[in-house]
């Protein structure tokens, strides 16, 4: 079974969440299936009893799913990283050569990916561009929108 590299910080919100889903909303789904089954003892017209259910079987799904990426979880500590060279951890600085916006991304771990928060997984096109460059570098990428091509102004080690 392969290890999922990811953040400290990514791995402490798999576990928050994880926490969240045994101790608050899985006792929250029996406790509405319960009080739907008083409500209507009749299961296959109940329509709350199955839509609980059915809530219940996607929490159980995602409660199974984060206990096998934390199992699988190589925490990798950014705050020990350094360097010029872009790797798994990096907050990079970049400008769109076309347009010249600037945009940061931190590379991280497919778990924590959230590109709207400028977290990018390490195995994205533009993550798999920048591994291994510095600043200074240009790195063309292949992206649904066509090509795109980005100037590394920064690399930066944050916690």
């Amino acid at each position: 079974m392969p290890t999922l590299p990811m953040t400290a910080a990514g791995h402490a919100a798999l576990n928050d969440e994880l926490a969240d889903r045994t101790r608050i909303k899985r006792p929250h789904l029996a406790e509405r299936i319960q009080q739907a089954i008083a409500d209507e003892p009749n299961l296959i017209e109940n329509s709350e009893y199955q839509a609980a259910l059915g809530e219940q079987r996607l929490n159980e799904a995602r409660i199974a799913e984060l206990e096998s990426k934390l199992a699988r979880a190589e925490i990798i500590e950014v705050s020990k990283l350094s360097g010029e060279t872009i790797k798994f951890g990096a907050t990079v600085t970049l400008t769109d050569q076309d347009t010249g916006e600037e945009r940061i991304c931190q590379i991280v771990g497919e778990p924590e990916a959230d590109p709207a928060k400028g977290k990018i997984s390490f195995s994205s096109p533009l993550a798999r561009a920048l591994i291994g460059r510095s600043k200074g570098s240009v790195v063309a990428v292949q992206t649904p929108g066509g090509d795109k091509s980005y100037k590394v102004e920064q690399v930066r080690w944050l916690p």
